[in-house]
């Protein structure tokens, strides 16, 4: 019998536990998980009858195998009626079928609502060529949008930075508008300084062009089954508990099938013979390190962290890792009565709550990056859902900068304090109740020694029982499905017998786009 070690429980991580407990013969499978917690940045945590998503996750793919494998772990079970959903009202989901126990194991659909928040007002994201745009940016502005990006349109240029790619799309104005300041406090850079590539990963096909393409395509007949550029859609599926709710389900069916979850267990190194094997890896639980032998080994971990704990590494190679940025990720829960946003739109919500999933904050005087309004992601994240508004607050940071090292309670008081000098709330006595989530690694970041990761992944494709996947196993944006399908692939290679790893690296290249978030 194989041993397969693998690191790592987030969405990659445990589909690719799953496939090979189910489709494989003769394989045991390890997990070996640092936190005690199943999902990763997908996980869900709940504190106090409230639930957080670590920076929502929209359930939308292009990949029927995804879909399934989705369908088949979290069914539209005992759906409520559309309206029901769109409104956030808490429904009894209707029990039925083979197996009862299954209530609470279904997706739900919502509409998908983000916007932008600049200068006091609400702007569709992605831009939305309608009346209520053109308002709130005024006459000169929207001139200058219009002409500067038929300036894109004429001297197109060559694109050696991110802020290039988005010049090219979205042409001059808009882009210091809505993409300048936002890129440069998601990433701490300014998008000069990024790698386009990022862009052509996470904005494929959206376009000025695209955004008209899409207006004109709705009004003809035969619409429903028009091509949709995935960040333009309009519907997502969501677990009814939160996106942990699904990988607590995988955790649960891949231990039933004999799997090994190992909780709170940090690996921290490698044996290999030093070109071509992986032998067996270390790892530190409740203060002791142990080391388990292997036969097949699959990765998602920050590569930094997987190319530091092998031996006898190239020093060029180890540099090159060793130089491979990520931005980390804190989050503040805030349990509110109402904020002081209005509802304009024509959508209806419960206790009259602005619609969005997220709201992209483009304020130059605050640090706040992007807030979260849990009640519309799934009213069953929100224990009180007619009086309170569940919100969190999103700030992107480094370990061991300013922000990052403030503790819980200064974090606290300095994200209260930026909502109050928006005008958000009133005072900071308005907060009825708070939680600090941190999350490290959340971000594979696209510059520094990025522009030489190909001589890494080179180099760990020598080994021949290795797989990276996912978000950090590859240091790429992936979303969960481009995650989910780099374990796909390499199950299907380990069990063919299929050396050629470039299909797994291939995900999330090609230009079709697929999205969870």
């Amino acid at each position: 019998m194989k041993k397969a070690l693998i690191i790592g429980a987030g969405p990659a991580g445990l589909t690719a536990a799953y496939e090979l407990l189910k489709r494989g013969k003769d394989i045991e499978v390890t997990v070996f998980e640092e936190s005690g917690s199943m999902g990763g940045i997908s996980k869900t945590v709940e504190y106090r009858g409230n639930r957080m998503d670590m920076g929502g996750h929209r359930f939308f793919s292009k990949v029927k195998r995804v879909n399934d494998w989705w369908d088949a772990m979290l069914p539209l079970q005992g759906r409520p009626a559309y309206d029901d959903i769109v409104l956030g009202k808490k429904v009894s989901l209707k029990k039925g079928g083979p197996d009862p126990e299954r209530e609470d194991r279904v997706m739900l659909k919502r509409s998908r609502i983000s916007r932008i928040l600049f200068e006091k007002k609400f702007y569709d994201y992605p831009i939305k060529l309608k009346p209520e745009t053109f308002t709130n940016m005024g006459l000169i502005n929207t001139l200058e949008v219009g002409f500067s990006y038929l300036a894109s349109m004429i001297h197109k240029r060559e694109e050696r930075s991110l802020e290039d790619f988005y010049i090219n799309r979205f042409g001059k104005k808009l882009y210091s508008m809505f993409f300048e300041n936002y890129t440069e406090n998601l990433w701490g850079r300014h998008p000069r300084d990024i790698d386009p590539s990022w862009g052509a990963q996470r904005v494929k096909g959206l376009s000025i062009v695209a955004i008209l393409k899409d207006v004109f395509s709705k009004m003809l007949p035969g619409s429903g089954n028009r091509h949709v550029e995935t960040s333009l859609i309009e519907e997502f599926s969501y677990p009814k508990l939160g996106p942990g709710q699904l990988w607590d389900v995988t955790a649960a069916e891949i231990e039933k099938l004999g799997g090994r979850i190992i909780r709170n267990a940090r690996v921290t190194g490698f044996e290999t013979d030093g070109e071509h094997i992986f032998k067996s890896l270390k790892y530190i639980k409740d203060g002791v390190e142990m080391k388990e032998e292997g036969d097949i080994f699959i990765s998602s971990m920050p590569i930094k962290d997987l190319v530091n704990g092998m031996n006898d590494v190239p020093r060029a190679i180890a540099e090159i890792a060793d130089g491979l940025p990520y931005r980390d990720y804190m989050t503040l829960g805030i349990l509110v009565h109402k904020l002081n946003l209005e509802n304009r739109t024509n959508v209806r919500t419960i206790a009259n709550i602005v619609p969005d999933n997220w709201i992209y904050v483009h304020e130059k005087k605050v640090k706040l990056g992007r807030m979260q309004i849990f009640n519309n992601w799934s009213p069953y994240l929100v224990k009180d859902l007619n009086n309170t508004m569940w919100v969190g607050l999103e700030y992107f940071a480094n370990e061991g900068d300013k922000l990052w090292s403030l503790s819980d309670e200064q974090f606290t008081r300095f994200a209260i304090r930026e909502i109050v000098k928006m005008g958000l709330i009133s005072s900071p006595s308005e907060v009825l109740d708070s939680h600090v989530e941190r999350v490290k690694k959340a971000y594979p970041a696209y510059f520094d020694t990025y522009d030489r990761i190909d001589e890494v992944i080179g180099y760990l494709n020598g080994f021949d029982n290795l797989y990276c996947v996912g978000r950090n196993g590859q240091h790429r944006y992936n979303n969960i499905d481009h995650s989910m399908m780099t374990s796909f692939l390499t199950v299907d290679n380990i069990l063919s017998g299929k050396k050629d790893k470039s299909d797994i690296w291939n995900v999330n290249t090609e230009k079709e786009y697929h999205e969870t978030k």
